[in-house]
């Protein structure tokens, strides 16, 4: 007679008679298993990036089309026509209105939207796999044949006035509004969002000039990412959008100054029960030497849950619900934020614990270990980010803007593995110093400035 079956649990299974068992030491990832890409310009200018990932029978699109303000400067209208054009690129053409767009869209499992910021317009989304030559032809119809209906776009352009009224509401907006102008002065990149008054003016036949002048796909890129036999879809793409052409260039936003080190700016937002901490600073830009390292050390510093500025604000002292700090890239270059959110009572305090934490990178390296941590959240976000049909698309897009492939991709454990603490020392010595960061504080001055200006630093 056999002996009876047991089942242990998950704890007896993860213990022996001397304690819990060792967990194995991860493994290191020596490459991204990535597809290959197919890239080929089309006679128009456009150029293209074709992905076959099967898994689900869907695709996802994102064409982007440098879109900067003409002059070199910030220019409100400009935005505003922009905001415009994005809102209402899908509302007709000349051969479907609003509801015979969407109803084509919806019949091939089709969803597609815009968006514009001072860099680009990007077009972006996702249908049937065997939908995709219906969708290019209507992408090829609205690049080539968008007529912005009046009425639609007048409608368009009263909802965009109450959404920017609301946005200009959130302590959030004003904060950011306040570090790109602390950041970049009068350059376009600082003009994220039209004033409500600029948007109210724009005028239907501005935008369709600005979409004949600007929507043109010399110097655009498409991304295309599914379940698809890569030299069909290129040969869609031909067909369904070899029609738009225009001898002009997509323009590009010139790389905005370098922010300068300097005092904080209090902005003063009456009646407010919480401040927002934005500091800044330059940072690296992915293909240049030393970025990984320096990309460890902002995890150490700031760049996810175990963090030391998280465990210290949030953890230890209560002060925040969250606080994080990344790389943001712009033309030519990058720069470093550092934000959080915090109660008026404890603005000073949270300073203070920031520029200590800041200086404890400088005078205390990260340890081994502390390195070793951000080195597996570092690889497994990428892969995580990269898992999707989606998450690939935009990724590859974003690479592409600025000269990167899939090969930059492929190699980033390599690189990631490869980084010595000493490495991240520096990284952090040359990058994380407090006297190198300006930024702002938005609160209520009334009552936070007076604890601030005692510490010094601010403007």
């Amino acid at each position: 007679m056999s002996a009876p079956v047991t089942h242990r649990s998950a704890e007896e299974i993860g213990r022996t008679p001397a304690g819990p068992r060792a967990l194995p030491d991860l493994g290191e990832t020596r490459e991204v298993p990535l597809p290959e890409v197919v890239t080929e310009t089309l006679p128009s200018g456009l150029r293209v990036l074709v992905v076959r990932r099967a898994g689900v029978p869907m695709v996802e699109l994102r064409l982007r089309v440098p879109f900067a303000a003409p002059g070199g400067v910030g220019d409100p209208a400009f935005t505003a026509r922009a905001e415009l054009l994005a809102s209402g690129l899908f509302t007709g053409t000349t051969r479907h209105d609003r509801v015979g767009l969407d109803d084509a869209l919806a019949a091939v499992g089709a969803d597609v939207g815009a968006g514009v910021d001072p860099e680009r317009l990007l077009v972006h989304g996702s249908g049937l796999a065997e939908g995709l030559p219906e969708v290019l032809g209507l992408l090829g119809e609205v690049l080539t044949g968008a007529t912005y209906p009046e009425a639609e776009l007048l409608r368009e352009r009263e909802r965009l006035v109450e959404r920017i009224a609301v946005a200009r509401a959130q302590p959030r907006t004003v904060a950011r509004e306040a570090l790109q102008r602390r950041r970049f002065g009068s350059h376009p990149i600082a003009l994220e969002m039209p004033t409500g008054e600029a948007v109210a003016e724009a005028q239907p036949d501005a935008v369709r000039a600005l979409h004949t002048a600007g929507v043109v796909p010399t110097g655009s890129t498409l991304v295309v990412v599914g379940d698809l036999d890569p030299e069909a879809a290129l040969a869609a793409v031909q067909e369904r959008l070899g029609g738009w052409s225009s001898a002009g260039t997509a323009r590009e936003l010139a790389a905005p100054p370098t922010p300068s080190a300097g005092p904080l700016e209090l902005v003063h937002r009456p009646g407010s029960v919480q401040s927002q901490l934005r500091l800044t600073a330059p940072a690296l830009r992915r293909d240049e030497p030393g970025y990984a390292a320096f990309q460890l050390a902002n995890l150490v510093f700031g760049g996810y849950f175990s963090s030391r500025w998280m465990e210290n604000v949030r953890e230890d002292k209560g002060y925040t619900y969250g606080a994080h700090s990344g790389p943001e890239f712009v033309p030519g270059g990058a720069v470093l934020g550092v934000e959080t959110d915090v109660a008026s009572d404890v603005t000073a305090a949270a300073l203070l614990e920031t520029r200590y934490e800041l200086g404890r990178m400088v005078a205390v390296p990260p340890t081994p270990e502390e390195i070793d941590a951000a080195r597996r959240y570092a690889i497994g976000s990428l892969l995580i980010s990269l898992d999707s049909q989606g998450g690939l698309a935009s990724t590859l897009a974003s690479l592409d803007a600025v000269g990167l492939d899939v090969g930059w991709l492929r190699e980033r454990p390599v690189r990631l593995e490869a980084v010595t603490p000493d490495e991240v020392a520096e990284a952090a010595l040359e990058f994380f110093a407090p006297e190198r960061f300006t930024g702002v504080i938005v609160g209520d001055a009334e009552v936070v400035g007076p604890r601030l200006r005692a510490l010094g630093g601010i403007a």
